[in-house]
């Protein structure tokens, strides 16, 4: 591990920064008084470019090197440590002892940080809440995921149903359905769109499963959430859903 690589990577970072950019970015993430990510502060980087220096940066940043992106006021920043975390995270090998401790480390950096706040969007949590959480936890307890549901705070609920999608493309549904079902009263939009997109991929591998859930729930699901559940469905069969729905926004 090279040192003072966090220095060069804070740099690359800024040099990125395009304030027009910055500006359609707050927009796009709802960064208005009262929206879900309100207060929040932009660069104006662009995604593959945050990835190009991860590629680049992940190996020699330890850490507690992420802990101080992780505290950045902005978004890109914490974003880039989310996907330091991810790399880091995926470079390991299962089975060895010494390198499953790293991955528990990793996932209790990433808690934390989901704790204080630090992920706090749908972007820090959909590109790193599979390959962390639902990775490490496939094959354990998941406990922690179930608590994660009954939080207060959106993105909390998000992290537990998207760390079930790992266990979806394994083919593994029974946590990811019994989540789904915690969450069909739950009051926010990202909810319903993430726990019908979920449900969209169960059904792309394994339809019987879906249409046996909807065949229960349709009638109390938010719509949101029906119509991307049923997104790649024939046209009747989308039409025969949304007449059972009691949701009709």
């Amino acid at each position: 591990m090279k040192k003072g690589m966090l220095k060069e990577l804070i740099k690359d970072l800024n040099k990125l920064a395009k304030p027009q950019k910055a500006k359609d970015l707050a927009w796009f993430f709802k960064t208005g008084k009262g929206e879900y990510g309100e207060g929040d502060k932009f660069l104006g980087i662009m995604v593959p470019e945050q990835r190009k220096l991860v590629k680049k940066y992940y190996m020699d940043i330890s850490l507690p090197e992420v802990q101080k992106i992780l505290d950045s006021k902005f978004h890109e920043f914490r974003l880039t440590g989310v996907l330091i975390l991810v790399e880091k995270y995926q470079s390991l090998n299962k089975g060895d002892l010494k390198e499953e401790r790293l991955k528990k480390e990793i996932c209790d950096l990433y808690l934390r940080n989901l704790k204080k706040g630090r992920i706090n969007n749908w972007d820090l949590v959909d590109l790193s809440a599979p390959k962390i959480l639902g990775d490490y936890f496939f094959d354990k307890k998941k406990n922690l995921l179930y608590n994660l549901v009954t939080s207060k705070n959106l993105w909390e609920r998000r992290v537990a149903v998207l760390s079930t999608f790992y266990f979806i493309r394994k083919k593994d549904f029974k946590d990811a359905l019994k989540i789904f079902e915690l969450l069909l009263k739950d009051k926010e939009d990202l909810i319903h769109k993430a726990v019908g997109w979920g449900l969209r991929e169960i059904g792309k591998r394994e339809q019987t499963i879906l249409i046996n859930f909807l065949n229960k729930f349709t009638s109390v699901m938010p719509r949101t959430m029906l119509r991307y559940a049923i997104e790649k469905f024939k046209e009747e069969n989308i039409q025969k859903y949304l007449l059972i729905s009691k949701d009709k926004i």
